[in-house]
């Protein structure tokens, strides 16, 4: 029985390791790639304005988070911990830095959407990675 508990708890700390691990990495993938740049830019020809990401940064940023929430996966982060900590920390990241350039309130609608759009994004990745997951039974 103490082996069991032992065990337990041992796997809890591994969660938790993974959870914040997750969380840290999410938010300096905000930082890294896209919290950086906060200017619009116009075109001259067209006088469309645009930012302030440009695709690379987004694309980049998209690729960072897919590498974290898919290693923390295969070490074992359970899946819906996993999600949380992903979602919850980049949307938190990205609407402190919304909500301090933002005097309209629209941060919030992109917030919203943003933590939508994490929580299913990741649903479908851990529901690929664990279909293609070898040594896992169907």
């Amino acid at each position: 029985m103490a082996f069991t508990s032992g065990r337990r708890r041992s796997s809890l700390r591994g969660q938790a390791v993974g959870v914040l691990a997750v969380a840290l990495l999410s938010v300096a993938a905000w930082y890294a790639w896209l919290g950086w740049d906060t200017g619009y830019r116009e075109d001259p020809v067209t006088g469309t304005t645009s930012g302030p990401y440009q695709a690379w940064q987004v694309v980049g940023c998209v690729l960072t988070l897919l590498v974290v929430f898919v290693g923390a996966l295969l070490a074992g982060v359970r899946p819906v911990l996993a999600s949380a900590a992903l979602t919850l920390a980049f949307t938190a990241a990205w609407t402190v830095a919304a909500a301090s350039r933002d005097d309209s309130g629209l941060y919030a609608v992109g917030a919203v959407l943003l933590l939508a759009g994490l929580a299913a994004g990741t649903a479908v990745v851990a529901a690929v990675v664990r279909a293609v997951r070898p040594g896992r039974g169907r």
